[in-house]
């Protein structure tokens, strides 16, 4: 049960104990009947000062003053946590319900899921390339850390079909599911390939042994955190000056030099099964392409001149940020 629901209940049982203890107290001190000791026990518990319906018997002014002073607080707390439940419970509501609609009429988004270490480097990449994503977390004291900041969420269980429908699933690119435990992401790419046979699955694994699960699932790319992270160290020892050169070629957006991706789906006729060195990428732009993947899944390193450009292969850029930007329009990448 939810804290914030829990201490609803316990302040609905006082509320109703407190009242229940005015309502039987007067019945039986004094003999009023239902309708005046009802009105008693209002007027006693809520201080606004009307007369007594009878005159009190001392017994009756005793059990008065002693229900006035051990309802005080209990009272006025009890009313303020559940005016304060319902009051930002239905704001909250109102704001997730528009922020949902918002996340289903999202296409071609990222779904992360989970907000831990991993995630939130998720986050940052995704941001740094401007990529268009919907977080998905079940722990309400995570999510507000994002509340004031413009970016979608979704509170919830993600291996639930109504979770990932409200981050817009079904048009969704793809998921990067974070969770620590291997079993919930097995779980979250199976209900993901159930509601969108299409999307592109990326989880993380703590096991090995469950890699060929994890894909069998219908995952694409299993990455675990401790192996990169063991083999990163290793080659900092091995090969440093290496290390440290492929961290000046950053993916990253607002870095000086970038290695990126541009796929070939909206070539111009002029270029369709031209070469590299017909197209003069590097002459008109400056980038340099390093690596090459055809429509059927080879990657060419490092390709020659003359190999041809076909649609829907993958060009792999080293470049400025200008120097990108300046192939992406020479290959059309951005038109649809």
């Amino acid at each position: 049960m939810e804290e914030g629901n829990r201490k609803i209940i316990i302040a609905a049982i006082l509320l109703v104990i407190i009242i229940s203890t005015g309502v039987f107290g007067y019945m039986i001190i004094e003999e009023f009947d239902m309708i005046d000791s009802i009105y008693m026990t209002i007027i006693t518990l809520t201080t606004v000062g009307f007369g007594e319906v009878h005159p009190l018997s001392p017994k009756g002014k005793i059990f008065t003053a002693v229900l006035s002073f051990i309802s005080l607080g209990f009272f006025a707390y009890s009313i303020s946590l559940i005016t304060t439940y319902f009051v930002e419970g239905q704001l909250t509501n109102l704001v997730r319900g528009y922020k949902i609609k918002k996340h289903t009429k999202m296409k071609d988004h990222v779904i992360v899921v989970g907000i831990g270490r991993n995630g939130q480097q998720v986050i940052a990449e995704l941001t740094a390339h401007n990529y268009s994503f919907v977080i998905i977390d079940n722990k309400q004291n995570v999510l507000q850390h994002y509340s004031g900041k413009p970016i979608r969420f979704v509170e919830g269980d993600a291996t639930e079909d109504a979770t990932l429908e409200k981050a817009g699933i079904i048009n969704a690119r793809a998921i990067i599911s974070t969770l620590p435990n291997d079993a919930d992401n097995l779980f979250v790419a199976l209900t993901a390939k159930t509601l969108n046979p299409d999307i592109i699955i990326v989880t993380r694994s703590s096991n090995e042994s469950n890699e060929k699960k994890l894909r069998a699932a219908g995952v694409k790319s299993v990455v675990m955190p401790e192996k990169l992270g063991g083999a990163h160290m290793a080659k900092l020892i091995a090969r440093p000056d290496v290390v440290e050169f492929l961290e000046h070629l950053s993916i990253r957006g607002e870095d000086p030099t970038n290695l990126e991706e541009i796929e070939c789906k909206n070539l111009p006729d002029e270029f369709i099964n031209r070469t590299i060195y017909e197209i003069g990428v590097r002459k008109k732009s400056g980038a340099n392409i390093v690596g090459f993947k055809t429509p059927e899944g080879k990657y060419i390193i490092n390709p020659t001149p003359d190999t041809k450009v076909i649609p829907h292969s993958k060009l792999f850029v080293l470049g400025t940020r200008e120097q990108i930007q300046s192939m992406k329009k020479i290959i059309r990448e951005d038109v649809e």
